[in-house]
């Protein structure tokens, strides 16, 4: 159960995107075999990974969480090093890494994700006897996973996906991202250090590395593997979904791929807060650089007076921010490109950017505008410019803004800041929204995902591919498990979640009623 690809190793080097140099630390490309190798180890460890009890899973989940704080500054001033991000942005970012593995764990402990269901059988029912029915969530099988450029940490090697896949019951087989290959080394190997010290199985998780598209498409091709995780751009996304639905077995693809998050600024508010809502516009735009996938890239409100001053203020705002160092510089050119494009159309105007800079790989904010016709009229206007810039829209009716929203692909996230007298005059935006997103927001700005039980970080397509799933939150952990039910099973052949006694203590739905009792 091999795939052939080409088997030539290849070294590469990640790059300094402050001084556009080199580093020292040289990687070499995973080859085939090596791809192989750590999928069948994978697959090989399933079946005794899966065995382990909950509480197991989420010491090691735990234990993950405490071998990368042990890491120390080491892995911050790796990371900095290769991403251009701020060590204060880093040392967030590593804590919520940590945490969303202590919440999966958690989640573990708790126990009731499973969703264990039994119906009892009714021996005596006519016409016929009712049969011993019970079912729960089960893992998939070995798990690939691509790390993010942009979240090097909570996104990465030992991210989102990873925990969610883990604490599912997964064998992982993580792709470094190319950008930040020492960063995920080091985190690599703090996982296989938590797997020993917690007896897991060998290969409950590898890590592979590679730049080439080769490397990624061995691991989704490869027939053991049962499903990806993946946030990136649109185009690789679409790319690995295209080749696991082409295989012999198709497969799910998680791809998280972008989204221009629209925010819709409604008349009230705009009176009453207009230089306020600027600020905060201004600043969910160039955090991070607008290297976020929750970017605000559309803004559309009605053409008045007030959002003329409100376009202005934003502007001036914008203006005076200092460019910051993207990830790679191929994100920076990437970002020119996207912004050229959108300040060529026809009746776009650029109204403010951000200083100029020496540093070849900072990214200067940009601020465009135009109405609602010319965006209607032209749908690149709607991609994703993975950036710090943004594009106001002004309708010239509401029937006009309701349609712009009606017209919009799949987000991540729509934002609406209206009073509540705009808000009940618009009720209709929130129902059209809410067939356009996985999280919809009101009078706040999309960046910044809360890690929790409620979250929803997913969306219609081209946000996403399945917009029935999340990749922030514990409810991440369904896209790595399947429902199984047992007919007719005696007790003692039954999983500890489904047995009459109920030993793991969770809740369970019992003949239609929620309960931690025995059956």
């Amino acid at each position: 159960m091999t795939v052939t690809q080409n088997t030539k190793p290849r070294t590469f080097f990640g790059i300094n995107p402050k001084t556009g140099r080199a580093l020292t630390q040289e990687f070499t490309e995973s080859t085939t075999e090596e791809i192989n190798n750590a999928v069948e180890a994978a697959e090989a460890a399933f079946e005794a990974y899966r065995a382990k009890t909950p509480q197991e899973r989420a010491a090691f989940l735990d234990k993950i969480g405490e071998e990368i704080m042990n890491i120390g500054d080491a892995l911050l001033k790796t990371c900095a090093e290769e991403t251009g991000l701020p060590e204060a942005r880093l040392t967030g970012e590593r804590g919520r890494t940590v945490n969303q593995l202590k919440l999966f764990a958690e989640l573990l402990r708790e126990g009731s994700w499973v969703q264990a269901i039994i119906e009892t059988t009714q021996p005596d029912r006519q016409p016929l006897p009712k049969p011993d029915t019970r079912s729960m969530q089960i893992p998939l099988g070995p798990v690939g996973v691509f790390g993010a450029s942009n979240f090097p940490l909570a996104f990465s090697v030992a991210g989102g996906d990873t925990a969610s896949a883990l604490a599912a019951g997964c064998p992982v087989v993580a792709k470094a991202h190319p950008a930040h290959p020492a960063t995920s080394q080091l985190v690599g190997e703090a996982i296989l250090r938590a797997a020993a010290a917690t007896n897991m199985p060998t290969g409950v998780f590898s890590l592979i590395h590679g730049p080439s598209v080769e490397v990624g498409m061995t691991l989704v091709q490869h027939p053991l593997i049962k499903a990806i995780g993946f946030t990136g751009s649109f185009r690789g996304g679409k790319a690995i979904y295209d080749a696991a639905v082409r295989r012999p077995e198709p497969i799910p693809v998680y791809a998280e791929m972008g989204s221009t998050n629209p925010v819709f600024v409604l008349p009230g508010v705009l009176r009453e807060r207009r230089e306020a809502l600027a600020q905060g516009l201004v600043n969910s735009i160039t955090m991070g650089v607008g290297q976020f996938c929750t970017n605000p890239g559309l803004v559309i409100s009605l053409s008045s007076d007030e959002t003329n001053t409100f376009v202005t203020k934003a502007g001036e705002i914008l203006a005076a921010v200092q460019p910051g160092t993207m990830l790679t510089p191929a994100i920076k050119n990437a970002f020119d490109q996207g912004v050229q494009k959108l300040s060529s159309v026809n009746n776009v105007q650029v109204i403010a950017r951000g200083p100029a800079t020496e540093d070849s790989c900072a990214g200067a904010a940009h601020l465009l505008k135009t109405d609602a016709a010319t965006f209607v009229a032209n749908p690149e206007l709607a991609e994703e410019v993975f950036g710090p810039s943004s594009v106001i829209i002004t309708a010239d009716s509401k029937a006009q803004l309701l349609e712009i929203a009606r017209n919009l692909h799949g987000h991540l996230t729509a934002t609406i800041h209206g009073t509540p007298e705009d808000l009940q005059e618009y009720s209709e935006l929130i129902s059209v929204l809410e067939r356009k997103v996985g999280r919809l927001l009101l009078n706040g700005y999309p960046t910044g995902v809360e890690v929790g039980h409620a979250m929803v970080h997913g969306g219609p397509y081209p946000a996403t591919t399945d917009a029935r799933s999340t990749s922030v939150g514990t409810t991440a952990i369904y896209r790595f498990a399947r429902p199984i039910c047992y007919q007719d099973f005696p007790e003692q052949l039954l999983p500890p979640a489904l047995q009459n006694a109920n030993p793991l203590n969770i809740w369970r739905k019992v003949n239609g009623a929620f309960t931690q009792e025995s059956v």
